[in-house]
């Protein structure tokens, strides 16, 4: 079996000029080939640095074009406090239940399946999204990519790719266009039906009226910064707070935004030292993986 690393090897590189004549099998093949590969990469439920220096290899990969891996990125390693944070309430909470060992112990089991549901889908849009970038740096030209690729994600990633491969000038308001796109898709095909199906699924009102209402404090806003939500089951205020953390992003200067990968304090030394080199390990340890 091919490593992951391999595998990308062997396909042709998207600055190439591409014939649009591909068979549908072919591009279909190819789509199941690069998902798998996304997923592989995403790695397990708890693998959110992993998960982080994928997301950022898609950010660099795209010439620090495409910012919405970037804020995801931020967004799996301020998950990783607020899960840890998360489970330590629920056992402070099940406390209640000291009288009832059966009952307290559901409790705690039913808040594992609810914050592993929330793993679930920041691994879900790690993995779609390097899907839908590097199919499209491949294929974004094909009649395939315009049925797979909803339209304004697929215009925002091929006008990525177009001037990643010119090396020219990619603009704010281009890099909101993408960012926009990338995150309506993903709220919508997977945040969305994944969220509201945790949430109807998890009785334990305390906890889940706390878990609703997070304060969500990624590293480059600062301290006593953060996006407070009042109901994050909401989509509208989901979408609001998220392109809120893009703007302030840009106000802040995405060369800090990057830089403030670092303030989590769970990225591996390697990563910061080489996030190229990183990524090109987590490469080489899912294609090793997958060929046992």
């Amino acid at each position: 079996m091919l490593s992951v690393c391999e595998a990308e090897s062997q396909h042709p590189r998207a600055e190439e000029k591409q014939p649009v004549n591909f068979p549908d099998s072919f591009l279909i093949a190819e789509h199941r080939r690069i998902k798998a590969l996304g997923h592989a990469l995403a790695g397990g439920l708890a693998d959110l640095p992993q998960r982080a220096a994928v997301y950022f290899h898609l950010y660099e990969d795209s010439g620090r074009r495409n910012v919405f891996p970037l804020i995801a990125a931020h967004g799996a390693l301020w998950a990783s406090g607020y899960f840890a944070r998360g489970m330590k309430a629920g056992r402070i909470l099940s406390l209640q239940y000291m009288g009832h060992a059966g009952r307290r112990q559901e409790k705690r089991a039913s808040l594992q399946v609810f914050a592993d549901a929330f793993r679930r889908i920041n691994r879900e849009v790690c993995a779609e999204a390097y899907c839908m970038y590097h199919f499209t740096k491949l294929y974004g030209h094909t009649p395939m990519a315009e049925a797979l690729v909803p339209a304004p994600l697929l215009a925002g990633l091929n006008d990525c790719h177009r001037s990643r491969a010119e090396a020219s000038d990619f603009p704010k308001a281009a890099r909101r266009a993408l960012f926009e796109a990338f995150f309506l898709w993903e709220q919508a095909v997977i945040v969305s039906p994944s969220v509201e199906a945790a949430v109807e699924a998890f009785d334990w009102p305390a906890v889940k009226w706390l878990a609703m209402r997070p304060k969500i404090a990624f590293s480059y806003l600062g301290v006593g910064g953060g996006l407070q939500f009042k109901d994050f089951s909401d989509k509208a205020e989901r979408i609001e707070r998220g392109l809120c953390a893009y703007e302030a992003a840009e106000t802040v200067g995405l060369a800090q935004v990057e830089a403030a990968i670092g303030r989590y304090g769970i990225m591996p030394a390697s990563f910061l030292e080489n996030t190229a080199a990183e990524f090109s390990e987590i490469q080489r340890r899912m294609g090793a993986a997958a060929a046992q």
